[in-house]
């Protein structure tokens, strides 16, 4: 058994004082874990001084500031790796799921996502060119690496012309995506599914404010997934989030079809208080990855 280990949440400084909120989730998780035997501890990537190899793994949960210090994040895990650190999810999907350049290759292997032109640092910002490719009134324009809706734009034409001047200024230091404005972000929302070593929790609908297309700031409602949909996200788990302790798939529903929006398998929200059980399989998925490190 494995409830002794010692196990680290990792964040940044920002969000480590939700580690010591008894009615944040992560505040919550720590204190489900201690009352497992677990010894759960919170600690900040950056720190210099912490040895990693000192923990039975590492959890990644809320480092929501790597978008913004992707060198320093990706030379950090790649000192992880070499000191042989136990991470979760692995240091190879959080690679992979760093740039949503991923998305393409879901694309490519059959997952319905949402139609994107990839922009790369150094294009320029040929607006005629992406409106008609796109055929939409309105688009979506943001980083491949990013979170947190940082440096995402909904732009019509006009808007798009007045933003030109900046958007070019991202476009020469990093690679964007361009999407068209889905309608359903703001008719529908975004759905969210949970899935913790592969098993479904939960799922919740995520509600831009009004006026408002981004998720972020929002509001959400705990919602029941139809067999359909929960069908489709669970394939994508199982083809592209293997051996991941956390999952969250986002998508919208359009035209009566599930179109992925994000795999996140990095440091996503999991909107655990809004599940009867997801604490419970997120302790389990733990103790099934502790045990097959150990074996």
């Amino acid at each position: 058994m494995q409830q002794d280990s010692k196990i680290a949440f990792i964040t940044d400084k920002k969000h480590a004082s939700q580690y010591e909120d008894p009615k944040n989730e992560n505040g919550q998780l720590m204190t489900y874990l201690k009352e497992r035997g677990f010894q759960p501890s919170y600690q900040i990537w950056d720190n210099e001084d912490i040895d990693w190899t000192s923990f039975d793994a590492l959890i990644i949960k809320t480092t929501w500031d790597y978008h913004r210090r992707i060198v320093e994040f990706n030379a950090w895990l790649n000192k992880l790796e070499k000191a042989g650190v136990y991470v979760l999810n692995s240091i190879e999907t959080i690679r992979w799921n760093s740039d949503k350049i991923y998305l393409k290759e879901l694309e490519e292997k059959g997952v319905k996502t949402a139609q994107t032109i990839w922009l790369e640092k150094g294009d320029s910002f040929d607006i005629d060119k992406l409106f008609a490719k796109l055929d939409t009134e309105k688009i979506i324009i943001k980083p491949r690496v990013s979170a947190s809706a940082n440096h995402t734009y909904a732009l019509t034409k006009e808007e798009a012309i007045k933003k030109k001047t900046e958007i070019e200024r991202l476009l020469s230091t990093e690679n964007l995506m361009a999407q068209p404005f889905l309608k359903e972000i703001q008719t529908q929302g975004e759905w969210s599914l949970m899935f913790f070593n592969g098993v479904y929790s939960h799922s919740i609908m995520k509600i831009p404010k009004e006026n408002d297309f981004k998720v972020q700031g929002g509001s959400r409602k705990k919602v029941e997934a139809s067999k359909e949909v929960v069908e489709t996200a669970r394939n994508i788990v199982d083809n592209f989030a293997k051996g991941c302790l956390y999952t969250r798939v986002d998508g919208l529903k359009i035209d009566g079809k599930f179109v992925l929006m994000e795999l996140e398998l990095i440091e996503p929200h999991l909107f655990l208080n809004e599940s009867e059980n997801g604490f419970e399989l997120y302790h389990q998925g733990l103790v099934h990855f502790l045990n097959s490190k150990r074996n």
